[in-house]
């Protein structure tokens, strides 16, 4: 049985393949998503509730992340 490796929380270099924006910009809208949703600085962004936010499908950035 094969398991496949899948993450959950989203980094600034996959909101930056996402949007084409550069790494320091989506750092910046990495920080006013999770700003925006009240999480702490600590906590980390899920792929779900970026998508969420930005009103993306999952299933548009999934291969954009995993490949």
């Amino acid at each position: 049985m094969k398991f496949e490796k899948q993450r959950v929380c989203i980094y600034p270099k996959d909101i930056q393949r996402i949007t084409g924006k550069s790494y320091r910009q989506s750092t910046r809208l990495m920080q006013k998503v999770k700003t925006d949703l009240n999480k702490l600085e600590n906590e980390f962004l899920t792929i779900e509730e970026f998508c969420s936010y930005a009103g993306l499908k999952y299933e548009q950035v999934a291969h954009l992340i995993f490949g």
